[in-house]
This record gives C-alpha cells, structure tokens and sequence, in this order.
C-alpha cells in the first residue's frame, strides 16, 4: 500500500484529499461565519438575530443555503447569459484556490512555494474581474456602476496592502508564508511577532482588508442607499450564493493573512506552551470578530472619503514605512527587529 502511494495515481489521490480537505475546511467555516457575523450583529443591536432553525440557530445558515440552491436562476432579458453566469462562478473560485498556499500548521499547506505571497496576491487581483464581470453582463445601470466602484475601491488598496507586505517580505527575506511564520518564533512568545516592530501596518493593513473585500464602512460597491445592492442586484439564487460565499471567503482569507504576517500564526502566544493549528485558528476567528464588529458599530464612509483614504493617507505613509523598514533591516537597528534573515534566508 506505501507504494501505491509513491505512484503518481497515489499522489493524485493525496492531493486530491488534501484539496479536499482544505476546501471542507473553509465550506464548513463559512457556514458559522456567516452566523457569527449575523449573532455578533445581532448583539450589538441587542436583539437575538438567528434562533430558530436548530440548537441556537446554528443550521440557520445550512437553510438559508438550501433555500437559494433550490430557487429559480432568473436571467435578466437583455443580460450576457454566459458572461452573466461565469462572474459569480469566477468570485467563488478564485477565493478558494487562494488557500492553496496558506499554511495551517508547520508542513500543513497544499503547495509550499517560495513565492506563496505573490501568488495570494495575484489571485485577489484577479476577484476584481468576477465583480466587473457581473455588473456590465446585467445590462443595468445601478449593478454596472457598483463594479465601477469596486473595481477603483480593490485596486487603490490592494497598493497600500501590497506597501504592507513588502516591508514584512524585507524583515524575513522570503515571501513563504512558513518562512515568516518561523522568523517570529522567538523566546518572548506574543512579543516576537511581527505586529510589535510592524505596529502602525497592522492597523493599516486590517483598514485595506476591510476595502479590499468591501466590508463596512467601505462597502460602496454595495450601498443600498444609492446603488440597490450595488453589482449584486440582478443575482437570485444559486449565482448570488456564489457571490455571497466568495465575498466571505476573501474575508477569511484576509484573517488568515493578518494572523501569518503580524501574530506568528500557529505559534503559541506563550513560551512553553505547544503550537498547533488550533492557535492559527483561534487568530482567525477573533479577526472575523473584529471584523463584524466593524461592521456592527462604524458608518459608511462617502465614495470620496474612501478614495482620499487609500491614495492621500494610507499609500503615502505605507511607502515612508517600506523605507524606513528598508534602512532598519539594512542597517540592524532596534536589535535586529526588522532583520531576521536566519530563517528567509
């Protein structure tokens, strides 16, 4: 049997149940991801929110599922019928295969290249197209107007986020997510991390994750207030599930990605205590947290005050810090805080 498994039909058969594994992984998450944001919404509001469909409401979000798989696709009469149905499509799988290089654990990822950021960052590049895709194929002002918006808002910040990642990249020498994971493990624990000599991008980068996925306060691609439901509102059914499923998984991506980059992923925040995935998790879920609560307590921005955010604040000082972290690695100051070149290599 071990040698079945050397075959290439045995190594077929293992990265197809990894991919499996991983993909069951973040179907089954976005299920109480998407119950979570409506409790921790709920919540704030002090009301109950979901309750009903199982113990707590936990199934709410496996009804709400079944209940667009089984509605009629309906097909505006003057839209691009194939253009239409492959941009929800297009949303969906580029939010999945970005998981391919995401590491779970030490060892514990699908494909562990040396270039896992760039790859992370082409495809979000490329989930502005299933976006524009949708609002020009529905042949409608209001959804072809919240593509425009969106297609602006994700490229403006995916600079400032990429600004971002190349000061982490200079600090560790290697754009593997393993290899910046180890640079932060450290003998002080939660204090070797990269947040502490990062500080100010954290907070940058957590900004442009809300942008980049069209979270609140910068959700203006679907503000109902003006645009409907934005590229959305000719979707029904299964393509608007599709749209919904992506639009959560980049948000989990992004979590995922501040957990790696700033808070040593699955490293254990105390010394002595063992790593594990459950820690990599853990992060996760608490930066989904913050991320509903943004949305539970913030206003929405106007479109101006976004795009003056990404190119007048956040690009200009995110370019200062890859300078500054330039010349404190070059140089070795602050201890070696921003050089450690032992593990990138």
């Amino acid at each position: 049997m071990a040698d079945f498994f050397n075959t290439p039909g045995g190594i077929a058969i293992i990265i197809l149940a990894q991919v499996l594994a991983v993909v069951a992984f973040v179907m089954i998450s976005l299920l109480f991801l998407v119950y979570g944001d409506r409790k921790i919404w709920a919540a704030v509001q002090m009301r109950r929110g979901p309750n009903v469909v199982g113990v707590y409401g936990l199934l709410q979000s496996v009804a709400d599922a079944l209940k667009y798989v089984v509605k009629e696709v309906v097909i505006p009469a003057g839209a691009d019928r194939t253009v239409f149905m492959l941009a929800p499509l297009t949303s969906f799988v580029l939010a999945m295969i970005a998981w391919a290089v995401i590491p779970f654990n030490d060892g514990w990822v699908l494909s562990d290249i040396n270039v896992a950021i760039l790859y992370v960052f082409a495809v979000s590049s490329l989930e502005v197209y299933g976006v524009i895709m949708g609002g020009w194929a529905s042949n409608s002002k209001y959804p072809f107007l919240g593509s425009l918006r969106s297609a602006a808002q994700m490229i403006s910040y995916e600079v400032s986020i990429g600004l971002i990642i190349i000061g982490v990249i200079i600090s560790t020498g290697s754009m593997n997510f393993g290899d910046i994971v180890r640079a932060q493990d450290g003998s002080f624990g939660f204090f070797s991390w990269y947040w502490l000599p990062h500080f100010p991008m954290v907070f940058l980068f957590f900004i442009s994750a809300l942008a980049e996925t069209n979270r609140p306060p910068f959700d203006l691609p679907e503000a109902e207030s003006e645009l409907v439901a934005g590229y959305q509102v000719e979707y029904s059914a299964t393509p608007f599930l599709l749209f919904m499923a992506g639009e959560y998984i980049a948000i989990f991506l992004m979590c995922a990605l501040t957990s790696l980059l700033f808070f040593g992923g699955w490293l254990s925040p105390i010394p002595g205590l063992p790593d594990g995935v459950l820690w990599m998790v853990a992060k996760m879920a608490f930066f989904f947290f913050l991320f509903a609560m943004v949305k539970a307590i913030t206003p929405r921005y106007r479109y101006d005050q976004l795009m003056r955010l990404g190119w007048k604040v956040f690009l200009p000082f995110s370019l200062v810090w890859v300078v500054f972290v330039a010349f404190a690695a070059k140089f070795d100051w602050f201890w070696g805080a921003f050089a450690r070149w032992s593990v990138g290599g």
